[in-house]
């Protein structure tokens, strides 16, 4: 089976996101918005759900894989909903001008929370649509924690590796600094495993473009004022209109994909 120590790297990224999110979220957990509960539930799990499965399938536990594999139609849809929730919250900050910091950073996490979006959708939808070829599969499940990186090691870099910092921007800036930085290193170690196995490496290019589409767009975005605009925009539109649209996106990314992947027609005329 490929990656077959595909459970530890996901351990790892759980690991930094418990890090990097204490102070802000795990710390203070009964004083944060509602929002932030459910995109740290729907992502911790998705994290374990992952683990589960690749400890699974290198035991030789199929049916148990598969078991966990159908559960993740349920759990996508409601990860999508926990990125829409953020979104809002963000939006909702920025229109009442909260603070300095999230008057120059909230359309960029805005823009930058509808690529991970994107990314998540494409890459469940080509797991699926790939699920009788095993590489390609596991490629793209393992591919969607690297989406999640960026937003947890900015912080701790911030707060624990400010050296790493070269870009050096200062003042509010200094928050799209980390954020290039910790897409970049996503993106090396996406491409690394990419060259390793070029045949079936497309899901690492794949993640390594929304990767690189996000650093680039969020850290202009505060340069761009009518990416403020649409935020301001997007702030009107009611939470249940943005969540349901989530929702249904998530799930209809796990249906065309899960449609995709059948037996094609020939094939399965010639069994019958």
């Amino acid at each position: 089976m490929p990656y077959r120590h595909g459970h530890y790297y996901v351990g790892f990224v759980l690991l930094v996101i418990l890090v990097g999110f204490w102070a802000s979220y795990w710390s203070p957990i009964a004083n944060v918005p509602l929002a932030f509960h459910v995109h740290a539930i729907s992502s911790t799990t998705w994290l374990l759900l992952l683990i589960i499965q690749s400890v699974a399938i290198h035991r030789r536990s199929n049916a148990f894989h598969k078991q966990m594999g159908r559960a993740s139609f349920a759990l996508f849809p409601f990860l999508i909903l926990g990125f829409v929730m953020i979104i809002d919250v963000s939006a909702q900050r920025y229109v009442k001008g909260e603070s300095e910091f999230i008057l120059h950073n909230g359309p960029a996490f805005g823009i930058g929370m509808v690529i991970a979006i994107a990314a998540y959708l494409t890459l469940f939808y080509q797991a699926l649509k790939n699920r009788r070829n095993i590489k390609l599969h596991a490629g793209y499940m393992l591919a969607t924690p690297l989406i999640l990186f960026e937003s947890p090691f900015s912080r701790v870099m911030d707060s624990l590796f400010p050296w790493m910092n070269v870009i050096g921007s200062g003042g509010l800036h200094t928050v799209q600094d980390t954020i290039v930085i910790s897409d970049g290193m996503a993106v090396v170690f996406a491409m690394t495993l990419y060259f390793m196995d070029r045949k079936n490496g497309a899901p690492w290019l794949v993640a390594s473009f929304f990767m690189a589409l996000q650093a680039v767009v969020m850290w202009n975005a505060p340069f761009i004022p009518q990416f403020g605009a649409l935020f301001g925009a997007y702030a009107q539109i009611p939470l249940g209109a943005t969540a349901i649209a989530g929702i249904a996106a998530g799930g209809l990314a796990g249906w065309l994909g899960w449609r995709a992947g059948g037996v094609p027609a020939k094939r399965a005329a010639a069994t019958a």
